[in-house]
């Protein structure tokens, strides 16, 4: 029988290109993958300790309740306090399977058939993704470098203007691939026209603690009825324990715990009793510890994007990615699939093309992980400069 038309969504091109690299690897090629966002430094010892004694003690995993355990959705609220001065009440907080799972249960409680969601393009190809398989109409709004690769309430009012209201916005701050970040000002203004339309503002908030020029501003700064959305995969350095949380508003936290307990029965038990230790002073300092990395990786590109004959790049504000054109490149390649093949077949580098994350524009553009540190970046540039010159 043929599959259902919901499935018949874009695969996630990164997810190709790891698959690639581990072919190459199990043939005895050396390869630097610049590809991921997976940072290099793992869970925080307490985390890893947490495990260990949770699996030694002989601790008994059963199902949780759908929206975690008690004890962590406390510490997530308390780290709203900490972080941001708000006050968040832990029952409106959902522990998931990794944000992904957040982003499933947020947008099939917000959102009906038919319904008009607008998102950033350039963007993580998931929000698109996910909304087009339950049914939404995914609205692009065309953010380029003019407006910092951001939405802006002039974006949305030309859209209702022209093509009807809006059911729905999502926002990621810092932003994948671009890194780039919605300010104080801007946040409150989005929030704002989303209140006056009716309109479900969703932020994803995945990469806070991950900043460069300023830190990051929840959502739930400016608005009280914001769906927010994080993780422990980047910050703390914990993607394959799969576990992510969303602050729900008040009329969404039913609806999303009645889905919660049907599609997933409730996330990962053994890594809920261990992630509450990602909280601590201790878990906290390693995790921002790793921070110099990044930024050491982060300038290591951008001083070299001239060398590299790359056109203009994102203004990587925070996350772990420099989005970059293929500048000069275009005259030898005729995409960035094409380039970024080529940079992994012949030089052992892995870039992702930016395809993923913009299908109209993106072709023509890049994205490289700084999740791997500087040692892996400036060896990855180095194969990068010797294959141009090659």
């Amino acid at each position: 029988m043929p599959a259902s038309r919901r499935s018949d969504v874009p695969g996630f091109q990164v997810m190709s290109v790891l698959t690639r690299i581990d072919q190459l690897r199990a043939a005895g090629r050396d390869i630097v993958s610049l590809t991921a966002g997976e940072p290099g430094s793992g869970a925080p010892p307490a985390v890893n300790a947490a495990a260990a004694e949770v699996h030694s003690a002989g601790t008994v995993l059963n199902y949780s309740p759908a929206f975690g355990i008690m004890p962590l959705r406390r510490a997530i609220a308390e780290h709203y306090q900490r972080w941001y001065g708000c006050t968040v009440e832990p029952e409106r907080v959902a522990v998931t399977t990794g944000s992904s799972g957040a982003f499933v249960l947020s947008f099939l409680a917000a959102f009906d058939v038919g319904d008009r969601v607008a998102l950033a393009r350039p963007g993580y190809p998931a929000y698109r993704n996910i909304l087009s398989s339950l049914g939404a109409e995914v609205v692009d709004l065309d953010c380029g470098p003019e407006v910092r690769f951001q939405p802006t309430v002039e974006h949305l009012d030309a859209e209702a203007a022209s093509r009807g209201p809006l059911k729905g916005l999502v926002i990621a701050s810092p932003a994948n691939p671009t890194g780039t970040m919605v300010d104080r000002d801007q946040l409150s203004a989005l929030a704002q026209w989303c209140a006056e339309n009716d309109v479900q503002l969703i932020s994803d908030e995945i990469y806070h603690g991950i900043t460069f020029t300023h830190p990051g501003v929840s959502a739930l700064e400016v608005s009280d009825s914001a769906v927010v959305i994080s993780s422990f995969s980047k910050y703390w350095g914990m993607p394959g324990w799969r576990l992510g949380w969303t602050v729900l508003p008040e009329d969404l936290v039913d609806p999303v715990s009645r889905l919660a307990g049907n599609v997933a029965l409730c996330p990962p038990h053994g890594s809920q009793i261990a992630a509450v230790q990602a909280f601590t002073p201790e878990s906290l300092a390693f995790a921002e510890a790793q921070l110099p990395h990044y930024a050491e990786a982060r300038q290591l590109v951008l001083d070299s994007l001239e060398t590299l004959g790359w056109g203009e790049a994102a203004p990587a504000d925070g996350a772990f990615y420099v989005y970059a054109h293929m500048g000069e490149h275009l005259q030898r390649f005729s995409d960035a699939g094409t380039y970024c093949t080529a940079l992994l077949e012949e030089a052992g580098v892995a870039l992702v093309p930016g395809t993923d994350f913009d299908p109209v524009n993106g072709h023509h553009w890049v994205r490289l992980s700084l999740a791997p540190g500087p040692q892996a970046v400036a060896e990855g540039i180095r194969r990068i400069l010797q294959f141009h010159g090659g």
